[in-house]
């Protein structure tokens, strides 16, 4: 990590006022890199939710009420 002590090295030139800036920057990348590392996966919380419908509509009737929905 050679850079580390290079950005300190040049943090500590900069004024006092600028350390806020610097760390809303800081967050800002974290929050745009940060989670690039962790995978996303489909939450499936949402199944069978419908399933009280399955009586009353067959699942083409559904998918078009869906769409009536929107």
């Amino acid at each position: 990590m050679m850079y580390t002590q290079i950005i300190k090295a040049k943090l500590d030139e900069l004024p006092e006022d600028v350390e806020k800036e610097i760390l809303d920057y800081i967050e800002f990348l974290l929050h745009k890199y940060g989670k690039k590392t962790e995978k996303k996966r489909f939450k499936f919380d949402w199944e069978g939710g419908l399933s009280d419908l399955k009586d009353e509509y067959t699942s083409v009737e559904l998918q078009h009420k869906a769409m009536e929905w929107r």
